[in-house]
């Protein structure tokens, strides 16, 4: 999207043309405008995520040793994790609260399926 709208900013099209082409607010595209003129297609690039991640890597690590006991052992009726529990026991376990949607983005972050995150589910991660 930034690269496309920096082809319209080179072509000369209106920042309200553009913003309205691409579906986007007009500060977005002033803001990709002048990324683009002070550094080219590289100022376009994305920076990641604004925020830090809920749980830190030596969190994470502990978190990812509960799946294996299993669901039972943390008192679930069945060896299904789900989201929701997964967020209880985040805030059991680590004192944290996270939003089921923040709890999936972790999980695929870190190579984990997000249907059953158990140690068996865990798929190649993405290249990084």
């Amino acid at each position: 999207m930034r690269l496309e709208a920096a082809e319209r900013c080179a072509a000369g099209v209106s920042d309200a043309e553009a913003a309205k082409d691409l579906r986007v607010s007009m500060r977005s595209v002033q803001r990709w405008r002048r990324a683009w003129h002070d550094a080219g297609t590289e100022g376009l690039r994305s920076a990641g995520p604004v925020s830090r991640p809920r749980l830190s890597e030596a969190l994470f690590e502990v978190l990812e040793q509960e799946p294996a006991q299993g669901p039972v052992a943390h008192g679930w009726p069945d060896q299904t994790w789900t989201l929701a529990w997964i967020k209880t026991l985040i805030g059991r376990r680590l004192h944290k609260s996270m939003t089921l949607s923040a709890i999936t983005r972790m999980l695929h972050r870190h190579g984990f399926s997000h249907q059953t995150p158990g140690c068996a589910s865990k798929t190649k991660p993405a290249s990084r």
